[in-house]
């Protein structure tokens, strides 16, 4: 039985039809969805340069929805630290934190956020991808100015983000809680968790390890409706099976109608098993086990469907198949 807290991680994908200032005034109605479900923290993903997902930095939609929601918990998931200074990321985090005291996190992550090697650079004023030593040493920075100079009042909850070893580790050795990116790259889960709780040293930012989990989750009455709602973002997948990054979100009548390949669905069919997709059962079924495999303090959802509504009605029926699990 699924017994720890449920999150959510908003992705803002720009939905074929539609424009990117009708994601962003969903991503305040989400959030008061979200909030009203009782779900504990909604963090926002950075990305660049891409038809499907909104190029909305995340410290701006959690300034605006921490001032349209009242206590649910709000941050990055991730910034990522290669892309800026790390004291103008505490100067925002930190202010943040303090006008909005015990709801803000910080989620730091590595990649470039884009596919594009050029936009990448452009994000970087030039430099080529960030070194290990120089990833920690950002890292580093981002918690030092944070308790050093800005420190305003109330901090903002740190987090590393982490798929591989690597990432575990550098979050064990700084005594930060860790997100695992499951809904990315699910065959590392154990290992990085592993990993993470093998290293663990306690920090002031986390007396003991705290891992949260984050999964594709896609919520439906029936399992065919499950599939439906998936099927856009699996067009998407498809074309990143295939190095191509420019595959706009699609309607699910269109994704019905896309023309797969058998290798590709072969390897989606895959990745779906290893996520949370189907009835509410199902979908509760799945997402324990995955806790009970990774001994996770938390889930985060990502439910990457097509349309508002059908996106709240996914959280709302996992929230009451949980909830009547608890009782």
């Amino acid at each position: 039985m699924v017994d720890i807290p449920l999150s959510a991680l908003e992705v803002a994908m720009v939905q074929t039809g539609t424009r990117a200032l009708d994601t962003l005034r969903d991503t305040t109605a989400f959030a008061q969805g979200l909030e009203r479900l009782g779900y504990h923290r909604i963090w926002y993903a950075e990305h660049h340069h891409s038809p499907a997902i909104g190029a909305f930095p995340p410290v701006v939609l959690t300034a605006h929805t921490a001032a349209s929601t009242s206590h649910i918990r709000l941050g990055s998931g991730g910034v990522l630290a290669p892309n800026h200074a790390p004291l103008a990321l505490a100067e925002q985090f930190g202010t943040l934190a303090a006008l909005h005291p015990d709801r803000i996190d910080i989620g730091i992550g590595r990649g470039p956020g884009t596919f594009d090697e050029g936009i990448a650079r452009a994000l970087r004023r030039g430099a080529g991808p960030t070194t290990d030593a120089e990833y920690r040493a950002d890292v580093e920075a981002v918690l030092a100015f944070l308790t050093d100079e800005v420190a305003l009042g109330p901090l903002p909850e740190p987090w590393l983000l982490a798929s591989s070893s690597a990432g575990a580790a550098l979050a064990a050795a700084l005594g930060l809680p860790v997100a695992i990116a499951h809904h990315i790259r699910p065959d590392n889960t154990r290992a990085v968790a592993a990993r993470y709780r093998a290293d663990f040293t306690p920090s002031p930012w986390c007396p003991r390890p705290r891992v949260m989990l984050c999964v594709e989750t896609v919520c439906a009455e029936t399992e065919q409706e499950a599939a439906r709602l998936v099927a856009p973002m699996d067009v998407v997948k498809a074309g990143l099976l295939k190095g191509v990054s420019d595959t706009p979100f699609p309607t699910p009548a269109d994704a019905a109608a896309h023309p797969f390949t058998g290798q590709e669905r072969q390897a989606l069919a895959g990745f779906r098993a290893q996520q949370a997709v189907g009835t509410p059962k199902t979908v509760a079924d799945r997402l324990d086990r995955l806790a009970d495999a990774t001994g996770a303090d938390e889930l985060m959802l990502t439910t990457p469907v097509y349309d508002l509504a059908a996106r709240l009605h996914s959280y709302a029926l996992v929230q009451a198949e949980v909830g009547a699990a608890r009782v």
